[in-house]
């Protein structure tokens, strides 16, 4: 058996589980273990598990709800930073963490508990699209982008999901709704995990893709379901803007 000390945060709905570790602590997790610490049933629950190592530098690992390994996460990086704060009592402003997508410099502004930061994203680049979607769009992970349809239902979204993620090797896929030059909002089926209430890798897709095809400007409000981010686009370069939260200690006990 062995307890783990953990801190829960969000970032528009988006949730993880975070640890922070000594550097040169041995490694303990695996993807069965935060498969099930993930699990919203039979384990705490969270979209994600977030590892932030302390040294030298700051690192970042994350596993997914079902346990597979992601690159990059905006929502979750900013959790992280916030977690990395709380626990060593920080009074920063700005962090770099490396990521396995690269390193990311966190600008981070909290009050007691609840937070908002801006994460630099790096580029964001296109792959070729495919029929019947807006674009191919990296972020340290793949993301495919669609123009939602109204007519559609949820089961629908997923068919069309599970099928570009078959044609990608896994995908996280994002229906778009364009709302103004400044404004869009979309919904979420995130690789590895599903249904999820906010997205910063994607929110980030989604703004290139539609303002590579002249739907959007280069500053502006995503609508998630968990709550509004924001995207500023300089060249192929994003940064990603929005809230942080503290929701809880965590102490899980593995069998």
């Amino acid at each position: 058996m062995a307890l783990r000390s953990l801190q829960k945060w969000h970032g528009a709905g988006n949730d993880f589980l975070v640890e922070v570790s000594e550097h040169g602590s041995a490694p303990w997790w695996d993807a069965t273990r935060a498969r099930a610490l993930c699990d919203r049933t039979t384990g705490v629950g969270a979209d994600g598990l977030l590892l932030a190592t302390l040294g030298s530098e700051v690192s970042m690992a994350l596993y997914n709800a079902d346990g597979s390994e992601a690159e990059m996460s905006g929502n979750g990086i900013r959790c992280l930073a916030a977690a990395v704060r709380r626990t060593t009592n920080g009074t920063w402003d700005t962090l770099e963490v490396h990521t396995v997508a690269g390193v990311r410099t966190v600008t981070l502004k909290m009050e007691e508990t609840s937070g908002y930061g801006s994460v630099d994203m790096g580029d964001v680049t296109f792959g070729e699209t495919l029929p019947g979607t807006l674009g191919v769009a990296y972020v340290g992970n793949p993301h495919v982008v669609v123009r939602d349809d109204t007519k559609w239902t949820d089961a629908m979204r997923e068919e069309l999901a599970q099928e570009l993620s078959l044609d990608l090797d896994g995908v996280n896929v994002e229906f778009l709704t364009i709302e103004s030059d400044d404004h869009l909002s979309i919904k979420v089926i995130e690789r590895g995990v599903g249904w999820t209430r906010a997205c910063g890798t994607g929110t980030c897709a989604v703004v290139a893709v539609a303002h590579r095809d002249e739907m959007c400007g280069t500053d502006v409000t995503v609508d998630n379901p968990g709550g509004a981010l924001h995207v500023t686009l300089n060249g192929a370069a994003a940064t990603l803007s929005g809230p942080v939260k503290f929701v809880a200690n965590v102490e899980w006990l593995e069998t």
